[in-house]
């Protein structure tokens, strides 16, 4: 069990999602950087959709009852055990009574703490991830509070790595500054013009303070539409199309003022034109942006988003087996 002390600035429960729900309007939730989620889960020695708790900007402080195999990824933080500084991407244990903090992170937004065995809250529609919108999943749905117990579940892998074992550096994500962002364009790229789809691929865009887990806001040029005549079932703005589907990392233009790139909790469509899609292999970099980082857009196609996704999935590969390695030490 895990005691509460203080919650940090917004620490949720999180696993890797509730997916197969889009036809009832529900998103999938879950981690935002699933390769840190899932890199934090391999360290505790649990499976990878083990819930784990996702961390904002400042973390929490925790009290453990019984002894316990954690492990810290995601943007870099201070950490420490009982006043020890210990270090991030790394297997650590603790002892019962024993108070882990983490503190303000220093890069990306988002960090992730795994307990071998997980978070174990109760599951709905099979997933235990928090959509605080609709107050579904997670602790009842919302945001950690001081003085709330965590029960830790029985959702271990099938190696454990050993006290120290950790991620090599070099498969680890680098956060935040400035990113070049994957991008197919979308079935409505032809309700721009071409002049405003170079400037979107030439331009920078910072994010905005405004930002969440439904999307990131972008601040940059304005785009333009061509004209037309409104369809029916589309509202009179030129930004308008009749309702379409919103895959996570779509990036809206309303109004044609501010690009938005929808993450794990936007709405699963509506009436915007969407100029296209973030890659998969991306996201974890996106949802990892904040003020006043910085992004631009690199046009790929389909094929080339695929094959971004199976290098993602070969970096995942190697983690798992340098970690499967330490276990046998």
């Amino acid at each position: 069990m895990l005691t509460v002390l203080s919650p940090g600035a917004r620490t949720l429960v999180q696993d890797l999602g509730r997916d197969g729900q889009y036809a009832i309007g529900l998103p999938p939730s879950g981690a935002l950087d699933q390769y840190s989620h899932r890199c934090a889960n391999l360290l505790a020695g649990n499976h990878e959709n083990a819930a784990t708790l996702e961390i904002t900007m400042i973390g929490p402080a925790l009290r453990f009852t019984e002894p316990a195999t954690v492990a810290v990824t995601g943007g870099e933080a201070d950490v420490d055990v009982d006043g020890v500084t210990v270090s991030c991407w790394r297997t650590l244990f603790v002892e019962p009574g024993q108070v882990l903090r983490i503190g303000t992170l220093r890069t990306g937004c988002h960090a992730y703490l795994a307990v071998r065995g997980g978070i174990g809250t109760e599951p709905f529609l099979g997933s235990r991830s928090t959509y605080q919108s609709s107050a579904i999943g997670g602790h009842d749905g919302r945001a950690l509070v001081s003085g709330d117990l965590l029960p830790i579940g029985d959702e271990t892998g099938m190696f454990r790595p050993g006290a120290g074992s950790t991620v090599d550096p070099r498969l680890r994500p680098v956060l935040g500054g400035h990113q070049r962002l994957r991008l197919v364009e979308g079935l409505c790229r032809h309700r721009f013009t071409d002049e405003s789809v170079r400037e979107f691929f030439s331009s920078t865009f910072t994010v905005s303070p405004e930002s969440d887990r439904t999307g990131r806001r972008l601040i940059g040029p304005a785009l333009r539409f061509v004209d037309r005549e409104a369809p029916f079932g589309a509202g009179d703005n030129p930004s308008n199309v009749v309702d379409l589907g919103y895959p996570v990392g779509s990036v809206q233009v309303p109004n044609g003022e501010e690009a938005i790139c929808l993450l794990r909790d936007a709405v699963t469509g509506g009436g915007y034109a969407t100029i296209g899609t973030v890659v998969s292999a991306d996201l974890d970099v996106l949802a990892q942006l904040k003020a006043p980082d910085t992004v631009g857009f690199v046009p790929v196609s389909l094929d080339q988003a695929v094959t971004a996704r199976h290098e993602r999935h070969e970096r995942l590969k190697q983690v798992r087996h340098g970690l499967r390695l330490l276990s046998l030490y």
